[in-house]
């Protein structure tokens, strides 16, 4: 059998040797897909290889954001508490205030 080369198989491993991709002639014609011309394979493969590259870099970035977000609503809530906490104790303390005013004056 005398195939020039398949997909999976190309005859050359150089792009620039191999043919450029070209869209399917058996597609309906009232596809989604519009027709896109590529000057090369090399162009193509080279921005999927791009993309594919950056692709963990933009997951490790949406990861890091993420995780400054729960940081700060972390923080937030520790200072909601610790006020409250703070404002219980003062409550108290001024309560212990006025019941000792209130002992004094009635001596």
């Amino acid at each position: 059998m005398n195939t020039p080369g398949t997909i999976d198989h190309p005859v050359t491993a150089d792009p620039k040797k191999q043919a450029p991709m070209k869209p399917s002639t058996h597609e309906p014609t009232g596809s989604a897909s519009p027709d896109q011309n590529t000057s090369s394979a090399t162009g193509s493969r080279q921005n999927r290889t791009r993309e594919m590259q950056l692709i963990p870099e933009a997951l490790a970035r949406a990861h890091m954001q993420q995780t400054l977000r729960d940081a700060e609503a972390e923080r937030t809530s520790l200072h909601l508490i610790s006020a409250r906490r703070m404002q219980k104790r003062a409550e108290r303390a001024s309560l212990r205030a006025r019941r000792a005013l209130a002992m004094a004056v009635m001596q």
